[in-house]
């Protein structure tokens, strides 16, 4: 049995970043009451972790915050792309890629799009969504210890204002604590992965003569190549706030304490190829690119999420990005759990379907820092010598093989050499744009709160009175729509491509049906008619929820 605890709440979450303000976010939006902890006083008030990807943007779409992060992002919103060159005077280098979406390709998959917004613009919008739902979130909190049980977690959490301690009751702990996770050690979950990658100081600078060297170049990163002064610049504003990333060698017995003012000074000027350039150091902090996963992603009820459960490249911005998608995941199936309408055993997919993507986009990550020669990495043999390419596919394309899905193909790659969203189990729904009420949304607004069962008025089976009465009859919320009545295509066909079409475009007949997640995956679908569609349903649903 375990003592009487001062607070008691469904969930408690384990670090304010990105990873812990998303996951309050989502948890608040499905209606589960939390409580967040936070050893530090504020948000970041360092400009990094800027590339929001389009999965991550189609999430924060659905929880709300779309607009507002757009509006946070607004000073970078003319910025596309990633130059390398030996210096800034003058005209020389090339770009890697000039604009992340050439041609607008990207809205025959989305709704939305990239979005570079900084994590110290990012987490004051997530926090402020998340305290809106109600959330708990307090910082200047540490917990310091933990137990569970077969019931639950009870953690001490220390007010570090105050130095008073409280002890909190918990169904799960959410461990977003970081890639030092002292949770994962607690619960002595190892890692796999090549380990430490390179190191770098990132610097934040002021310059007012820097905005005419770059002149119109409005990238999102620059890799100045000097091989004396190597190093990576990136905009804060385009006018006189910026961010330089040195190579630093720890490795070599480098110290940060070599790293004076004077030296940075020295640095940044040389890489830029300007001598006289104003260059003002506001702050510096050091952080460590590596590659590992977490062997496991939780034990009982414990769950690591973001950095805690892996650490990749920055390079695609894949690590933040992967963090907060497994937040949503982790969500949906908590909530589900914690509201009745799904057995424990979902949680144990958490593991079974983030953990491999994980491993995937690592290596994809070392690959992309490999590929644009990203300054201070220098790949051992066999780092980042992975599958290369487009990133689409890498962000927006990965399936679960095995999980809370029906029908998977369990042999095809987590993440496929290329785009290929067309409605299988396991794989993000494809995007349509529909009229629902007289109001124009895409199909993936219909997936958050319930699992959605898709099918066509036209059908010979009725898969929609079959959910109606599951809905009616047992715990599980289900919502239907068909097309043809409840939901119409709002969009006519472009030049030369053929009309909308739902079953077409997610692998099945007019007389079948497709079933899809809170999360926006798709759980099984019939390809046809089959005699009995609420059986069918039900042993369906059995299986996903894990409660049959």
């Amino acid at each position: 049995m375990h003592q009487e605890a001062d607070h008691r709440v469904p969930v408690l979450i384990v670090g304010g970043s990105l990873v812990g303000l998303s996951t309050s976010l989502f948890l608040g939006r499905l209606g589960v009451p939390h409580l967040l902890v936070e050893r530090h006083s504020g948000t970041s008030i360092h400009p990094r972790g800027r590339g929001n990807n389009v999965r991550t943007m189609e999430l924060f779409r659905v929880a709300g915050i779309e607009d507002a992060v757009k509006d946070a992002a607004a000073l970078l919103a003319d910025n596309h792309g990633i130059l390398q060159t030996p210096t800034l005077v003058g005209d020389a280098g090339e770009w890697l890629f000039k604009h992340i979406d050439p041609g607008g390709g990207m809205a025959r998959f989305s709704p939305t799009g990239w979005c570079l917004c900084s994590q110290n613009d990012l987490e004051p919008v997530l926090l402020e969504g998340a305290r809106s739902l109600g959330g708990d979130l307090r910082y200047s909190h540490e917990m310091e210890t933990f137990e569970q049980d077969s019931d639950g977690v009870t953690a001490t959490v220390r007010d570090r204002a105050t130095d008073q301690h409280y002890t909190v009751r918990a169904d799960y702990l959410v461990a977003a604590d970081g890639p030092r996770s002292p949770v994962r050690h607690r619960l002595g979950i190892g890692q796999s992965g090549p380990g430490d990658l390179f190191a770098n100081v990132s610097v934040t600078f002021r310059s007012k003569l820097l905005a005419d060297v770059v002149g119109e170049r409005r990238f999102i990163c620059c890799y100045l190549t000097d091989p004396d002064a190597d190093g990576a610049l990136l905009p804060v504003d385009n006018k006189e706030h910026w961010v330089f990333h040195a190579p630093w060698h720890p490795e070599h017995g480098e110290t940060l304490d070599e790293f004076t003012e004077e030296r940075l000074q020295r640095h940044i000027r040389r890489a830029i190829g300007a001598p006289d350039l104003d260059v003002e150091i506001t702050g510096k902090a050091s952080w460590r690119a590596a590659e590992r996963v977490a062997d496991h992603y939780g034990t009982g009820r414990v769950f690591l999420a973001g950095d805690s459960a892996h650490e990749m490249s920055p390079t695609g911005a894949f690590g933040s990005n992967t963090g907060i998608q497994d937040a949503h995941n982790l969500a949906w199936k908590l909530a589900a759990v914690l509201q009745g309408w799904a057995g424990p055993g979902l949680l144990d997919t958490y593991d079974t379907e983030r953990r491999p993507v994980a491993t995937a986009t690592s290596a994809r990550a070392s690959a992309r820092s490999v590929e644009h020669s990203h300054p201070g990495f220098a790949p051992a043999p066999g780092i980042g010598g992975g599958k290369r390419g487009g990133i689409l596919n890498v962000v927006l394309g990965y399936h679960y093989p095995h999980g809370a899905v029906v029908g998977t193909a369990p042999d095809q790659e987590v993440v496929p050499d290329a785009m290929r969203l067309t409605g299988e189990p396991g794989s993000r729904a494809p995007h349509l744009w529909v009229n629902r009420s007289g109001t124009r949304i895409s199909t993936l607004d219909l997936y958050e709160r319930t699992l959605v069962l898709l099918s066509d008025a036209r059908s010979t089976a009725d898969w929609h009175a079959a959910a109606q009465r599951i809905t009616q009859t047992g715990d599980t919320p289900l919502a239907s729509y068909r097309f043809g009545t409840d939901l119409t295509y709002a969009d006519g066909p472009g030049p030369g491509t053929p009309p909308p079409d739902w079953a077409r475009t997610h692998g099945t007949t007019t007389d079948g049906a497709v079933l899809i997640r809170p999360d926006g995956f798709i759980a099984w679908r019939a390809p046809a008619a089959v005699p009995d569609p609420e059986s069918a349903l039900r042993e369906v649903l059995a299986t996903v929820l894990r409660t049959g």
